[in-house]
């Protein structure tokens, strides 16, 4: 006879059953020392995947409007090398682009407060591969956020 509670259901996850078993993970970002909600505290991945998409869809208009001056099948990978100039240029000296501006996000260093270029430039590569960016602990924080010590915070 298996004990369905004890395994937890696949809907809910590994980190539920272990919670119902009296785990205490504590909540995103505590191990950081960030606060649980308001400014400062870990982004949800709704507003990142909000910030990505208008980043992405800048970086398409620009690359449709300016650099192949239509539709072509090149257009996406100059859209990817806009977005990724992009990333690089204002996460690395602003701390977020337009679209983390506009969801009220902002990318920190998690030791320093401030991210700089060089981690900017890690974290982009990373992104752009998609498969860190796909792969999160149980802060929240993806795998190139991970390897480059930010943070995506609320503004």
């Amino acid at each position: 006879m298996d004990n369905r509670q004890a395994m937890g259901s696949w809907l809910s996850g590994p980190r539920a059953a272990m919670e119902d078993a009296g785990a205490d993970f504590g909540y995103r970002g505590e191990q950081l020392g960030l606060p649980e909600e308001g400014p400062g505290s870990i982004a949800r991945p709704g507003r990142r995947l909000g910030a990505l998409a208008v980043d992405w869809g800048l970086c398409v208009l620009i690359a449709y409007g300016l650099l192949t001056h239509g539709y072509s099948p090149a257009t996406s990978n100059w859209a990817l090398l806009v977005f990724f100039v992009l990333s690089v240029l204002t996460v690395g000296t602003v701390g977020f682009t337009p679209g983390k501006r506009l969801f009220g996000l902002r990318v920190v260093g998690v030791d320093t407060g401030r991210v700089q270029p060089l981690r900017s430039l890690v974290r982009t590569v990373l992104l752009c591969l998609a498969l860190p960016a796909l792969i999160w602990d149980r802060d929240g924080r993806g795998l190139h956020d991970r390897l480059a010590r930010t943070v995506e915070v609320r503004l």
